[in-house]
C-alpha cells in the first residue's frame, strides 16, 4: 500500500515541475484613461509631501517623489496631439522629480532646506496637472 502512495506522490510532485505549469500571469499594466490618471493625481495630491512641503522631511518623501516620476509616462500617453500641454507639464515633473534625486534629497532629514524648495516646485508642478487633467482632459 505505501508503494502506490510514494508513486503517486512523485508523479504529482513532478507534475508541478513542469514546464506547463498553466497560464502565464499577465501585468496588470497601466490604466491610461483619462479618469485613471485624474484618480492617481486625486490620490498624489493627498499626500502631505504635497499638501505641506516646507515642513516635510525631503526624506520622508522618497516614495511620493518616486511614484510622481513613474506618472510622467502616463501623461504622456494622455497627452497626444490634443493635449500637447501635458508634455510640457510632464516634462516639468521628470524635471522636478530629478532635481531631488540629483540633490540626494533622499537622504535630507531636515525640512527647510532646498531639497524642501524642491518639494515645492513637485507640488506646484502636480497642482497644474491635476488641475489641467481635471478641466480640459476629463471634465473637457
Amino acid at each position: 500500500m505505501r508503494k502506490p502512495l510514494v508513486v503517486l506522490a512523485l508523479a504529482l510532485a513532478l507534475a508541478g515541475c513542469s514546464g506547463e505549469a498553466g497560464p502565464t500571469p499577465k501585468g496588470a499594466g497601466s490604466a491610461t484613461t483619462p479618469e485613471a490618471l485624474a484618480t492617481k493625481l486625486r490620490v498624489y495630491t493627498a499626500d502631505t509631501c504635497y499638501t505641506a512641503p516646507a515642513k516635510q522631511t525631503p526624506k520622508g518623501c522618497e516614495k511620493y517623489v518616486t511614484e510622481l516620476g513613474s506618472s510622467t509616462g502616463m501623461v504622456r500617453e494622455q497627452a497626444g496631439t490634443k493635449h500637447p500641454e501635458l508634455n510640457r507639464l510632464a516634462d516639468q515633473l521628470d524635471k522636478n522629480v530629478g532635481a531631488y534625486r540629483g540633490a540626494h534629497c533622499e537622504t535630507v532629514m531636515t525640512a527647510g532646506t532646498p531639497c524642501s524648495a524642491t518639494l515645492s516646485d513637485l507640488a506646484n508642478t502636480l497642482r497644474d496637472l491635476k488641475q489641467f487633467v481635471d478641466t480640459q482632459l476629463v471634465n473637457g
